[in-house]
This record gives structure tokens, sequence and C-alpha cells, in this order.
């Protein structure tokens, strides 16, 4: 219990002084070190705050920077996209041209056909390898060559159409990620450090794999516009050859029609120039026929006629032959009678050989008759089929401009 109620042991008065001068320099010291982290950290808050200032006005300059540098890639492709946008639909009106002129050959061709395979019914002498015949063959060959080209041309610009949609998609869809790319940085732009929905993202700085060169961001947009401008003037050159292919092969196609239409008018006109002299001289046989006849029935009447003074004469020879003895004498009346008995028989042999040869003419001439109308028949068929059947048949063709 006397431990208990111990006094606690007393300092001295230096030991106090001791104490209390040691604890004002502790708290000096440490008064001293708080001042000097104090200043420090002043020091570092200033120079921190400025190069956050600086770094942020650097990232927006950046910011802005890329901002028009999209801006101008944009621009770009939007004239680009605009451009073979304007070329694909002058170029599909090309393709309708074609199309159009395509299907204009294919009357011409089978009414060039058509009066090959009509001309084949000429009869006779008249089936000939004619120039009708020849310009038909020819106008079927340069249209079925317009028909192949204009094919081959067509197949090429449906290709140079898939061509320029291909560019134009690539360009679409570059301008919908520059569309993008330029919304996001122009959000990023307008970011301060007040806005609202500002926060922190985990990762955010982590560069994944899909990131680009600044390079390859570049040469993707500048091939774009590249293939663009190559399919624009690939398109270009390809108007200008379906401009001079369809002026060249409407001048072709114009100008051999014409060369048929000639040829006919020429052909029609020397058959029926033809067919005037055969009918001229079907009138001339037909005239000299009936002559003939004349001729004939003169010679049949002579020769009956002839009959009456030789049984005349032949009956008085055969009385004379009668006279009794003396009296048949071979007298001056004996010799005439037989003189005249022989001459009207050598006579009408003379007839009857006129007649035969008259009667092998008249069946010349009917054989004649019948080949020169056989032959105006086959020229009435010839002009038939020439004037009627092709000519008025290729009234119908007209070649146009497309």
């Amino acid at each position: 219990m006397a431990r208990l109620l111990q006094a606690p042991p007393k300092f001295h008065p230096s030991e106090w002084d001791i104490a209390n001068k040691m604890q004002c320099a502790s708290t000096e010291s440490q008064k001293s070190r708080s001042e000097r982290v104090v200043a420090e950290s002043q020091r570092l808050l200033d120079e921190i705050e400025k190069t956050t200032r600086k770094t942020r006005s650097d990232v927006n300059k950046k910011i802005e920077q890329r901002r028009e540098e999209i801006k101008f890639w944009k621009q770009e492709l939007d004239n680009k996209l605009e451009q073979i946008v304007h070329e694909t639909e002058v170029l599909l009106t090309f393709k309708t041209r074609l199309e159009k002129s395509l299907e204009s050959c294919k009357e011409p061709l089978v009414i060039a056909q058509k009066c090959l395979l009509n001309r084949q019914r000429r009869a006779g002498i008249d089936l000939v390898h004619d120039e009708v015949e020849q310009e038909l063959v020819k106008e079927a060959e340069v249209l079925q060559g317009v028909i192949a080209l204009l094919g081959r041309t067509l197949e090429q610009t449906n290709e140079q159409i898939r061509l320029n949609r291909s560019a134009k998609y690539n360009l679409e869809m570059d301008l919908k990620d520059k569309f993008t790319a330029l919304m996001i940085d122009d959000y990023c732009a307008s970011l301060t450090n007040n806005t609202p929905d500002i926060r922190y993202a985990d990762n955010a700085v982590k560069i994944e794999g899909n990131f680009i060169s600044p390079e390859d961001w570049l040469d993707f947009s500048n091939i774009n516009v590249e293939k663009a401008d190559k399919q624009r003037n690939n398109s270009l050159a390809l108007r200008a050859l379906i401009d001079g292919i369809l002026s060249q092969t409407a001048n072709d196609m114009r100008k051999q029609c014409e060369m048929v239409n000639i040829a006919f008018r020429n052909r029609v006109k020397e058959v029926k120039d033809a067919k005037h002299k055969l009918e001229t001289l079907l009138a001339m046989v037909m005239d000299e026929t009936a002559s003939q006849e004349k001729n004939i029935a003169a010679l049949k009447k002579a020769i009956t006629d002839k009959e009456g003074p030789v049984r005349v004469a032949q009956t008085r020879l055969e009385a004379r032959n009668h006279r009794p003895n003396v009296e048949l004498c071979y007298d001056t009346v004996q010799y005439r009678l037989i003189s005249e008995v022989q001459e009207i028989t050598k006579n009408i042999e003379r007839l009857k050989d006129t007649l035969a040869q008259a009667e092998t003419e008249l069946k010349g001439l009917s054989r004649q008759q019948l080949s020169l109308e056989e032959e105006i028949q086959v020229k009435e068929n010839t002009l038939y089929i020439d004037e009627v059947l092709c000519m008025q048949m290729r009234e119908s063709v007209y070649i146009n401009n497309f």
C-alpha cells in the first residue's frame, strides 16, 4: 500500500529546460520540413498544371488538325463519289443505247435472210448468183458482225458498270468511316473538365492490334480515290469508244442497206427490160405463127386445087390410050398430056415439100412461143419475188442513230 501511494519521481529543472528546448527544436524542424514540402508541392502543382494545360492545348491542336485532315479527305471522297455516280449514270444511258442498237439489228438481219430465202424460189436461168445476192450476203455478214461487236461492247460496258459500282461502294464505306471518325473527334474536341459525361475508362490507353499507322490510313483513302479516278477515266474512254462504234456501225449498215436497195432496183430494171424484150419476141412469134398458118392453109388449098387438073389430064391420057389401031399415035397431044401430068405431079410434090417445111417451121414457132411464155413466167416470178416480196419488205428497214 505504501508503494501504491508513493509519489512519482520529479525531474530536475535542468531536465525540464532541456526537454522544452528539445520540443521546440523538434517542432521547428518539423515545421521547416513541412514548409519545404508545401513549397515543393506548390512548385509541383504549378509545373503539373502548366504541363497539363500545355498537353491539353497540344492535344486539342492535334484533334483540330486531325479533324481538318478528315474533312479534307471526306470532301475529296465526296467529290469522287459524286463524279463516279454521275459517270455511272451516264454510262447506263450508253448501255441503253447499245441495247437499243443491238435490238434494232435483229429485224434487218431477219429481212436480209428472208430475202435470200425468197430468192431461192427463182426459177430456171433466173436462179443466178447476181449482184443482189452478193450484196444481200454481204449485208447479212455486216449485220452479224455488228451484232457480235455490239454484244462484246455491251459485255464490256456491264463489266465497267460493275467496276464503277465497286469503286462507289469503296468510297461510300470510306466516307461512312470518315463521317463516324469526324463525329467522334468533334465530340472529343467539345469535351472539357466540366463536361457532365466525362468518366474514367479502364484500359483506355491500351493500343490494340487493330490500330493502323497514319501512313496506312492515308494510303487507304488515296487508293480508293485513285481507283475511282481510274474507273472514271476508263468509263470516259469506253463511252468515247461506244460513241464511235454506234456511229460507225450505223453508217456501215446504212451504206450496205442502200447498196442492196440499189442492186435490187438495177436488177428489177434488168429483168423488166428482159421481160419486155421477151414479150416483143413473143408478139413477133405469134404474128409469124399466124402468117405461117395462113401459108399452110394456102399450100393445102393449092395442093387440093391441083387434084382436079391432074385427074383431068390422067383421065384424058387414059381415054386416049383406048384409041384404035393406027390412031394410037404418040402425037403432040399425047406428049403434052404426059408432060402436063408430070408437071402437075412435080408441082404437087413441091407444094407438099413446102407444106412439110412450113409445118416444121410452125412447130418450131410453137415450141419457141411456149419457151418464150415459160421464160416470161420465169421473169414474172422473179419480179414478184424481188419487187413485191423483197423490196416491199425492205421498206420497213430503217437504220437509226442511237
